[in-house]
C-alpha cells in the first residue's frame, strides 16, 4: 500500500488521486446504484403483477436465504482468491441476471416465479460481492487514510440509496424493462473497473478451512455480551420496524402516488442518514454512548409509527428521514463498539457474523412486514412493527446492562 504525505493525507481529494481507490470507489458506486435501482423495479413489478403484500415480503426472504447460506463461504473465498476476480465474477453474474429480467420485461413473458429466481441469484452475487469489496478497501486505500476511505466508501452507499430509487422509479415509469437494462450496463462497467484495480498483495490461505475456523466468529460473538447485545439489538429492531417492503403499498394505495413516489420514499431514509452521518463526522458522541444507541432505536420505532399512520406524502418523507437519521446513530455506535471489542485476528469472522445479522434484519424484516400486512393490513402491520422496535429497545436495556452502561467509545 503506497504512502501519502502528511499534507495530502489531510485532504479527501488525495483519495481520488490514488488510482486504486478511485477505481474501487467507481466500481462500488456503480454496483450500489444497481442494487437500489433493481430493488424499486422488482418491488413495483411484483406488486403490479400480484397485488399481494405476501409476495412483496417473499422478495426479501428469497434474497436472504442464498445470502445466509453462502456468506461464510464467500468470506473464505475473499481470503483465498484474488478479490478483484471474486468481485468481478459476482458483478458479471449480476449483469447477466439483470439482462434476463430486462429481456423478459420487454418481451412481456416475465412472471413472478422468474423474478423470484432472479432475485435469488442476485442474493448469491451479493453474498460474494459485499464481503469481498469490504476486504478490498484496506488494500485500495492510500497508506494512513483508511478511516477517511471507509467514510467516503460508506457515503457512497447513502448517495446510491438516495438517488438510485428515484432513478429506478423514473426508469420504470418509461417501461418495466428499462431499469433492468440500465443496471445490466452499470454492472458490466463495475466489473470492468474492478478488473483494472491494482492492489497490494493480499494475504492468502493455502490450507482448507475447517468448520471450527469458518464459524469461530459465531462463538466469539456469543461469548461477548457487548457485541451480542449491540448486533442483536439491530437485528430485532430493524426486523420488526422495517417498512421497506410495504412502500409499494403505501405509494400506490395510501399516498396515491406512482413509481416516482416510491423512489422518493425509498430514498428518504438515506437522506436522513446522510445528514446525520455528516453531523457525526463533525461532532462525536463523547458520553453515554450505550444509552444514546438505545434512544436512537426508540426514535426509530416512533418514526416508524408516524410513517405508518401518515396519509400525506410530505409527512411520510419527514418520518422516513428521521427514521434514517436515528438508524445512522445506532449504526455508527454499534459498528464502533464491535470493532473496539474484537481483536484484530477475529475481525474478519466477526464481521461476517455482523454482515449476516445486518442482512437478516433488512431482508427478513421485509418478509415479516409482508406477512403482517397480508394478515392484518399494511397500516396495522407498520404500527405493530414500530411498537415492537420500541419494546425490543426497552427489553435489551434490561437484558444487556453492560451495553447500556458504555460511557465512551475508547
Amino acid at each position: 500500500m503506497s504512502q501519502v504525505s502528511p499534507a495530502a493525507a489531510g485532504s479527501a481529494a488525495a483519495l481520488f488521486r490514488h488510482p486504486p481507490f478511485l477505481l474501487f470507489f467507481t466500481a462500488r458506486a456503480f454496483s450500489r446504484f444497481c442494487y437500489q435501482i433493481g430493488a424499486v423495479a422488482v418491488g413495483w413489478q411484483v406488486y403490479a403483477l400480484t397485488n399481494s403484500a405476501l409476495d412483496l415480503g417473499l422478495i426479501g426472504l428469497t434474497q436472504f436465504v442464498p445470502m445466509a447460506l453462502l456468506v461464510f463461504v464467500a468470506g473464505h473465498a475473499a481470503d483465498r482468491f484474488d478479490r478483484r476476480r471474486v468481485a468481478q465474477m459476482s458483478q458479471i453474474v449480476a449483469a447477466a441476471t439483470a439482462a434476463f429480467l430486462a429481456y423478459g420485461s420487454f418481451a412481456g413473458w416475465l412472471e413472478v416465479p422468474e423474478i423470484f429466481a432472479a432475485v435469488a441469484v442476485l442474493g448469491m452475487t451479493a453474498a460474494f460481492e459485499s464481503p469481498t469489496t469490504a476486504a478490498m478497501l484496506p488494500l485500495a486505500a492510500p497508506g494512513g487514510m483508511l478511516q477517511r476511505a471507509t467514510a467516503v466508501s460508506s457515503a457512497t452507499v447513502q448517495v446510491a440509496t438516495i438517488i438510485g430509487p428515484a432513478l429506478g422509479g423514473l426508469a420504470y415509469a418509461v417501461s418495466p424493462g428499462v431499469p433492468y437494462a440500465i443496471i445490466t450496463v452499470a454492472w458490466l462497467i463495475a466489473a470492468a473497473v474492478n478488473g483494472a484495480i491494482k492492489l497490494a498483495a493480499q494475504p492468502t490461505r493455502t490450507e482448507p478451512p475447517t468448520l471450527a475456523s469458518l464459524f469461530a466468529g459465531v462463538g466469539f460473538v456469543r461469548r461477548n455480551p457487548l457485541i451480542l447485545g449491540s448486533i442483536s439489538l439491530d437485528l430485532f429492531a430493524v426486523l420488526l420496524g422495517g417498512v421497506t417492503a410495504l412502500m409499494p403499498i403505501y405509494a400506490r394505495d395510501i399516498l396515491h402516488t406512482g413509481p416516482w413516489g416510491l423512489g422518493i420514499l425509498r430514498g428518504a431514509p438515506a437522506v436522513g442518514a446522510m445528514a446525520m452521518a455528516t453531523l457525526l463526522a463533525r461532532t462525536s458522541i463523547t458520553q453515554r454512548v450505550g444509552l444514546r444507541m438505545f434512544q436512537a432505536v426508540i426514535v426509530f420505532g416512533v418514526a416508524t409509527i408516524v410513517f405508518a399512520l401518515s396519509h400525506w406524502l410530505w409527512l411520510s418523507l419527514i418520518a422516513l428521514a428521521v427514521l434514517g437519521a436515528a438508524d445512522m446513530i445506532s449504526v455508527v455506535i454499534r459498528l464502533s463498539l464491535v470493532q473496539l471489542a474484537t481483536p484484530d485476528e477475529m475481525r474478519g469472522r466477526v464481521g461476517a457474523v455482523n454482515y449476516l445479522f445486518i442482512n437478516a434484519s433488512a431482508q427478513l424484516g421485509e418478509f415479516e412486514s409482508g406477512i403482517a400486512a397480508f394478515l392484518f393490513g399494511a397500516v396495522p402491520a407498520a404500527v405493530l412493527g414500530g411498537l415492537g422496535t420500541i419494546a425490543v429497545a426497552l427489553l435489551w436495556m434490561k437484558l444487556f446492562p453492560s451495553l447500556r452502561a458504555v460511557e465512551r467509545l475508547e
